[in-house]
């Protein structure tokens, strides 16, 4: 090997040592010894060199954390060791009976106690010090293949430091609280459903379907069990030890125990610092230590012998609805919120909760003035339970939603179908922000350097008022903000010019239409060329657009009606923005053809199959119906490809279809 080659090598090995280094550090300990933009640059060095020498690169990169590989469904596989459920205990009479009755019968027994974490179990197995596969409990004899997905999270380790043979661990996915919050406000940015608490985020998270989704979502993980291994320690306690020199993370606060008080106080140890951790806990699990116990106790057909889960009260608290207000999201949702009288729950002061929308409010019957039972959801969102009815003033009316929105003034509208009420006028000014925010986002015009604080410091100084605006900034305007100099103004300025060429796909999918993301964005692009003729497109015209059904043709149509909408697409015209699609036609072989894309092709990567698809005529549909024209089909195919079989639909391969574009 050339020296040169060989120092490059060296490099890479030693970044990826300090990445993995100072994500342990950052997401393990919290306690990051460099800054988030020194990190930055040494994984874009990584990138970069494993970009110019694929060679080199290192199948279990920290780089390989982003995610990106779409799955089709996830693969069922059998436990090698089932995963059991723990039997669950309420009350320290609980603890006493369940302890007292094991040391009975084995007089040496100790206990150990730690946190239950309230997230979503998993198995991890190893060979050689190697990830090889990642497991979801399923029902505890089987579970999903998600090692993808698995692969995403920083405090999985994807190399043990040590460790031969084949290992298993189990342990416990969860999203931290500051994640839940930020996807969250993210969902309710976007008109989104929101989570009810961090599990369901999590467990929503790990299933995925597109890796990258789940790499943006910050889970972590508690390593908590050693399934197998060739050299099994004696006890519990030893166990945990040997999994954390491996490099895996454990529960801190395990507490060895020989008597029930002990186990007792233990437990009350874990609720007293539950409000200051970082993370849900939900309880305590207590275990017999020595694993030669454990295998003389055994199991039930349900759950161990040796262990249970102590679960905690949720809390709650009275107070009183003093009003309900109307915040107005970026896609115009209005979203109601109760004003409460302050109280004090799990750990914080609470003055306001969500009420979702107008059907919740209507199920619990929330009226203005009535005291409320509260809870936090997760422990972290505040909601509201039930109403405390003999409470309620005779006065009370029932609450209803504005037929105006309260930040413009002009009507609002619910869709047939939706729970959500809506304003559609996009100049609102509660819109104005989130909506420039997504129009220049990744999945939109792609503009780097303009991130949420830079637009709203735009809109503050009176800069911009509409996403047109970006295009007419002059340097000197940028330059003279606050914490903004020459360099990072011309930056920006760079950026703005060089998404004037992102493309019709890219534009229809920064407008912010009503069910119109990327996809969408991609077939209409395909199909209209130009955004005069997709202004111009009847409903009729556009339902006949693969992706595209009455919902979003209606939506798009609605859009377009507005003056408001004219305006802002002429002044991007005006500015040299492209309203044309940059998929420019090769010939119409596959006109009037729909193909699905199923399995890895031998030299294809599906969305280069489908631009082919599309350039050649041809829609790239996401699913198979009686409308497929036919699969194209590569290894590791999954329900499409039976879908197509049991419909009768043909399937080709990658050499078919080159020839038929070819020809």
């Amino acid at each position: 090997m050339p020296k040169e080659i060989k120092e490059i090598e060296r490099e890479m090995r030693s970044l990826e040592e300090q990445l993995e280094y100072h994500s342990r550090l950052y997401y393990e300990l919290d306690s990051p010894i460099i800054q988030d933009e020194e990190y930055d640059a040494l994984f874009q060095r990584l990138v970069v060199l494993e970009r110019e020498y694929p060679r080199l690169a290192n199948p279990n990169s920290p780089t390989q954390r982003v995610g990106g590989k779409v799955a089709e469904r996830f693969e069922t596989v059998r436990h090698e060791v089932p995963m059991d459920s723990f039997d669950k205990i309420f009350s320290e009479e609980e603890i006493y009976e369940f302890v007292n009755k094991i040391k009975s019968e084995y007089p040496e027994a100790e206990f150990t106690v730690e946190k239950k974490f309230d997230g979503l179990s998993v198995s991890l197995e190893y060979n050689d010090g190697v990830l090889v596969r990642g497991l979801t409990r399923g029902d505890g004899i089987s579970g999903e293949d998600v090692t993808e997905n698995i692969k995403t999270i920083n405090t999985v380790p994807i190399k043990l430091n040590g460790g031969k043979g084949k290992i298993i661990v189990r342990g416990e996915v969860y999203m931290p609280r500051r994640s839940f919050a930020r996807l969250n406000e993210k969902c309710e940015a976007n008109g989104k459903k929101t989570f009810a608490n961090p599990r369901n985020a999590a467990a929503g998270s790990l299933r995925q379907l597109d890796s990258k989704i789940c790499a943006e979502r910050g889970l972590q993980i508690f390593v908590f069990n050693l399934q197998l291994a060739d050299d099994m320690p004696e006890s519990h306690i030893e166990s945990l030890e040997r999994l954390k020199s491996l490099g895996f993370t454990v529960s801190d606060g395990v507490t060895l125990c020989k008597t029930a008080s002990e186990v007792a106080k233990a437990v009350r140890a874990i609720g007293d610092s539950r409000k200051s951790l970082a993370y849900d806990t939900d309880g305590a699990v207590i275990k017999v230590d020595k694993l030669s116990i454990r295998e003389r106790m055994g199991s039930t057909s349900a759950a161990p012998r040796w262990a249970v889960a102590y679960k905690f009260p949720a809390e709650i608290a009275e107070t009183q609805l003093i009003d309900i207000d109307i915040q107005v999201g970026r896609t115009g949702v209005l979203t109601p919120r109760a004003v409460l009288t302050p109280v004090h729950l799990a750990g914080s002061t609470v003055s306001y909760a969500t009420l979702h929308n107008i059907d919740f409010i209507r199920e619990r019957d929330v009226r203005i003035g009535d005291t409320v039972r509260l809870r936090k959801a997760g422990d972290i969102i505040p909601e509201i339970i039930s109403v405390v009815a003999e409470k309620r003033s005779p006065n009370a009316v029932p609450f209803e939603m504005p037929d105006k929105c309260p930040s413009c003034s002009e009507s609002v509208l619910r869709e047939d179908g939706e729970v959500a009420i809506r304003c559609i006028n996009p100049d609102c000014p509660a819109q104005l922000s989130r909506s420039i925010i997504h129009f220049v986002s990744r999945s939109a015009m792609d503009i780097d350097n303009l991130g949420e604080s830079v637009v709203e410091q735009f809109i503050v100084s009176g800069l911009i008022k509409s996403a047109a605006d970006l295009y007419y900034l002059k340097k000197e305007d940028i330059a003279s903000l606050d914490r903004m100099g020459e360099k990072s103004a011309q930056n920006i300025v760079d950026a703005i010019e060089k998404s004037k060429q992102a493309g019709l796909e890219r534009l229809l999918c920064g407008l912010g239409i009503r069910h119109i993301g990327e996809k969408a964005a991609q077939s209409l692009a395909a199909r209209f060329g130009d955004i005069h003729s997709v202004m111009n497109a009847t409903v009729e015209e556009l339902c006949s657009v693969d992706d595209i059904g009455n919902d979003s043709a209606e939506a798009v149509v609605r859009f377009f009606s507005g003056d408001h909408a004219k305006r802002l697409v002429e002044r991007l015209l005006a500015a040299g923005v492209s309203g044309e699609s940059k998929e420019k036609p090769l010939g119409n072989s596959l006109e009037g053809k729909t193909i699905v894309v199923t399995g890895t092709l031998p030299t294809l990567k599906r969305q280069e199959a489908e631009a082919l698809i599309r350039l050649h005529g041809g829609s790239a549909s996401g699913s198979v119906s009686k409308k497929t024209s036919f699969v194209l089909c590569g290894t590791d195919a999954g329900s499409k490809l039976t879908k197509a079989q049991s419909l009768g639909i043909p399937v080709i391969n990658e050499e078919d279809f080159l020839a038929m574009i070819n020809n």
